[in-house]
């Protein structure tokens, strides 16, 4: 039995699957705020309840929205700021007395893609979150690659490709540059970009829909939108050549996006062949906990685990 646990913000989530990713259990319970210790608490005893329930042990992985150190093996890149500098997994390996996996949520999303779902079966597979940031994490033969700092598909920190006269030095980013490709497609940039043409203030989904309703302003800024988002993933392609680029986040509802970035990107990216693949997630909000427990592949699994 493999456990996934999605450490969020404002909710704990614990997912039990078998060997074949069947689903055999499912708790939600929310995230102390800003108390580490409590978050150790909280983490242990979703797991050792979720195993009396099914009367079996399992390996346990755990999706952050941060990562560990390279270095220090301490939580870094943390927005949930209680975690910072905190070492998660040999705590969480103390309370719970067994080896734990933590990663990076957006890389749990993509491994989990990339082992039972949009992407299942492909060899090099990218996956994207884009919603209030633009995250994402790269599998290579059904392994995740974290990378040398283990910030491997930060995407949304690099420039924005092909820059236009109009669009430099670019907004302000979080991370003290300007002009990140996160401060141009994510979902608050394109909400910020609505408003600072027309003074009104819609989600994206609205956004979206009043420009499938012929709003001139709303079609305008979508098409910007896409063709941004359209530069960003054909160099991304580029760079890693994937057999499949695969959707998530907020902004992967909005209807139609993975075809017509599909449709667009085509013209950034050095593909004189058939087209990247590029479709929307299989397995929604539930892919960061699902690729928690994936963490633990069949031959890694511990042949005994202590109780």
């Amino acid at each position: 039995m493999r456990f996934g646990i999605d450490l969020g913000g404002t909710k704990t989530e614990i997912i039990a699957i078998d060997g074949n990713g069947r689903e055999i259990l499912r708790e939600r319970v929310a995230t102390p705020a800003q108390n580490y210790d409590a978050v150790i608490s909280t983490i242990a005893a979703l797991v050792r309840t979720a195993e009396e329930k099914l009367d079996v042990r399992g390996s346990v992985g755990v999706a952050i929205p941060g990562t560990l150190s390279a270095r220090t093996g301490l939580v870094k890149n943390a927005n949930s700021t209680a975690l910072i500098g905190r070492p998660l997994d040999s705590n969480l390996q103390a309370a719970l007395n067994r080896p734990i996996r933590v990663a990076n949520d957006a890389n749990c999303f993509a491994l989990s893609e990339a082992t039972d779902g949009a992407a299942a079966g492909c060899r090099v597979v990218f996956g994207i979150i884009a919603g209030t940031g633009i995250g994402g994490g790269v599998c290579i033969g059904g392994r995740l690659i974290e990378g040398a700092h283990r910030v491997a598909g930060e995407w949304g920190h690099n420039p924005l490709p092909g820059a236009r006269p109009e669009e430099l030095p670019g907004p302000d980013c979080y991370c003290g540059r300007r002009g990140c490709i996160e401060t141009w497609i994510s979902g608050p940039a394109l909400a910020r970009e609505f408003n600072r043409r027309t003074g009104r203030s819609l989600s994206p989904a609205q956004i979206h829909q009043a420009a499938a309703d012929r709003d001139a302003t709303a079609k305008a800024v979508m098409e910007d939108f896409l063709d941004r988002f359209a530069r960003a993933t054909g160099s991304l392609i580029n760079i890693l050549d994937p057999d499949a680029i695969v959707l998530g986040g907020g902004l992967s509802n909005l209807p139609g996006l993975a075809d017509e970035l599909a449709r667009r990107a085509e013209a950034y990216a050095f593909v004189p062949e058939t087209p990247t693949r590029i479709v929307k997630n299989a397995f929604g909000d539930s892919s960061g906990v699902r690729g928690a427990a994936w963490l633990w592949r069949p031959d890694e699994l511990p042949l005994a685990l202590p109780r």
